[in-house]
């Protein structure tokens, strides 16, 4: 099964495919997609949106996982992640994609067993998991791959619950 786990933000889109097969699971492909600061709203979410589509058709993943959106301390920051959030879930669907949506303590809680885990401890998880030889960058390519991880672990979960259910 092929996941892809997608932390949003129109500067930097985060996105990880990753495979579990035989209970491993192994990264596939992981970056970042990037806008210009100085380029238009509409064609910074067109190139996001270009990207991570090319990706979808490229992979072909099962499941998608998105980050849900977060109200920190800025509220104005929600903004632009909510809008790159809404063009990530309008790629989804139109690639008929499952999306497995999960908020960073779902993430954290995931990967290292606890909701409060720090950044580091997520990167290392990350890295620990997927046997990378050295921690992805930048920070939204890491969370982006614990969202996958997370996403193919919740899959899993459904599919065998709905296996036992029949």
């Amino acid at each position: 099964m092929l996941a892809l786990g997608i932390d949003p933000g129109t500067a930097i889109c985060g996105y990880g495919v990753v495979e579990q097969s035989r209970g491993r699971l192994i990264a596939k492909t992981f970056g970042a997609i990037t806008t210009s600061p100085q380029a238009l709203m509409q064609d910074r979410l067109l190139k996001i949106y270009n990207e991570l589509d090319a990706i979808i058709k490229n992979f072909q993943p099962e499941v998608m996982g998105v980050e849900k959106l977060f109200f920190g301390k800025n509220a104005t920051t929600a903004i632009p992640v909510g809008q790159a959030r809404g063009v990530v879930l309008l790629c989804a669907a139109q690639n008929n994609l499952d999306v497995v949506e999960m908020t960073p303590n779902e993430v954290k809680l995931s990967i290292t067993g606890y909701g409060g885990a720090t950044k580091e401890q997520v990167i290392y998880m990350v890295t620990r998991i997927l046997n990378l030889p050295e921690p992805p960058t930048p920070d939204d390519t890491a969370d982006a791959l614990a969202i996958a991880i997370g996403a193919a672990y919740e899959a899993n979960s459904l599919a065998r619950r709905n296996f036992l259910e029949t």
